[in-house]
């Protein structure tokens, strides 16, 4: 392979458009690299995100380095409200249990950003990017060229061609299905539906208290467990948009819990091709059917869910978080370190790729680091805290997914 060590620019082409992709095109666009992200929806519109997102300090690190400032403001302005950080463990009787604990250095910093709107977050990556990215593009395969650089082909029949390539293109990445085919995670027998629950509703219908304003665990003793994450905006979007940043395409939201339902595969009685074949109607009909027997102010918010925002999809995890093979290529989120939503860590290791990657290659641009260099120095720090977070997820899978007899 050709090694750069000459001061002329590079050009970064980031397959996907998710919230690790946009971060790092950010962070080059502030540092002068040309690059372009490829995304296959056709528009800002054309996925089902989830919704409330947890930002770790590193996270929120990460996003006020990658960012410019008006848009960092944006984001602090729009993210969650909430003062008690805690975390609280009920049965599906209410009864008070056992749960970990998390030390948040940024407890009553008016502006932190722990919690944001997960479309809003990637609303406000995608302004400010002039053309940048690219919709409607299926990545279909790359091909490295003997001049050291790589080009991407798309099923549209277009192709482009950069000195590197970052495979950002999440769980079901298509670059790493054709380089690194053994490094798919693994499916850990959980099915999850998520779901959004307007939070008035939710109070109106007799939701205790102590559940409201926390991240909150049902673990039911049957197997099946729900976590309840209020989403308190801090101001609403559109109207912070207004104020701060009118460009910005921002959709406007109530307040909202995120509604996270966790069943063991083996317990449905549905095939996996059944059970994501099912509606959001069904989805929620069958919350309210396995969760017959629970407390009935639990059972009052499900009446609540909204068919439209809900939901499936299975858990999946990368054990071992591996390296790929030095050259033009570098992987970035869940492409390469996939790991379960419990520990609130993936999109924030995300993130944290997106500043290191971002930092390295803006390096490469000013003639200050070689190529093969830069990004095997960030694989190295990669897979060390990618692997940490995935056991971290994992350790928080297993508990709050435990099965009474298990």
């Amino acid at each position: 392979m050709a090694m750069r060590t000459s001061r002329s620019p590079i050009r970064v082409l980031v397959i996907g458009g998710g919230i690790g992709g946009l971060c790092l095109a950010h962070g080059l666009r502030q540092a002068g690299v040309d690059v372009e992200v490829y995304e296959r929806d056709e528009s800002a519109d054309g996925r089902r995100q989830g919704y409330r997102l947890r930002i770790s300090p590193q996270g929120e690190a990460g996003l006020r380095a990658c960012l410019p400032d008006r848009l960092e403001e944006l984001l602090s302005a729009t993210a969650n409200v909430r003062d008690d950080s805690g975390l609280v463990a009920y049965d599906e009787n209410l009864v008070e249990q056992w749960a970990p604990s998390f030390e948040d250095p940024r407890a009553g910093l008016p502006d932190k950003i722990d919690a944001v709107d997960r479309v809003t977050l990637r609303r406000i990556l995608l302004t400010g990017l002039d053309g940048a990215v690219r919709f409607g593009k299926n990545f279909q395969r790359l091909e490295q060229r003997p001049d050291g650089r790589v080009t991407a082909y798309f099923e549209d029949g277009t192709e482009a061609t950069g000195d590197v390539l970052v495979a950002a293109d999440g769980t079901n990445s298509r670059v790493r299905a054709q380089l690194r085919p053994e490094d798919s995670p693994q499916d850990l027998g959980i099915r999850t539906i998520f779901s959004r629950i307007p939070r008035a509703e939710a109070i109106a219908a007799g939701l205790p208290e102590a559940l409201q304003d926390r991240f909150s665990y049902v673990i039911g003793t049957d197997g099946h467990h729900l976590g309840l994450m209020p989403m308190l905006f801090r101001e609403r979007p559109r109207q912070a948009a207004a104020r701060l940043f009118p460009q910005a395409d921002l959709v406007d939201s109530d307040d909202y819990y995120m509604s996270v339902f966790n069943v063991h595969q083996e317990d449905l009685g549905l095939s996996d091709e059944e059970f994501f074949a099912l509606g959001g109607e069904e989805l929620c009909a069958l919350v309210v059917e396995r969760t017959k027997g629970w407390h009935p102010d639990l059972r009052e918010i499900f009446a609540f869910a909204q068919p439209e925002t809900t939901f499936a999809v299975p858990l999946r995890a990368t054990r071992p978080v591996r390296p790929w093979e030095a050259g033009p290529v570098v992987p970035l989120g869940d492409a390469v370190h996939a790991m379960p939503p419990s520990g609130g860590v993936g999109a924030n290791t995300a993130i944290r790729d997106a500043q290191l990657l971002g930092g390295l290659l803006a390096a490469v641009d000013r003639g200050e680091r070689e190529l093969g260099e830069a990004t095997a120095q960030y694989q190295r720090a990669m897979v060390e805290y990618a692997t940490e977070g995935v056991e971290m997820s994992l350790r928080i899978a297993q508990w709050s997914i435990k099965k009474a007899n298990g």
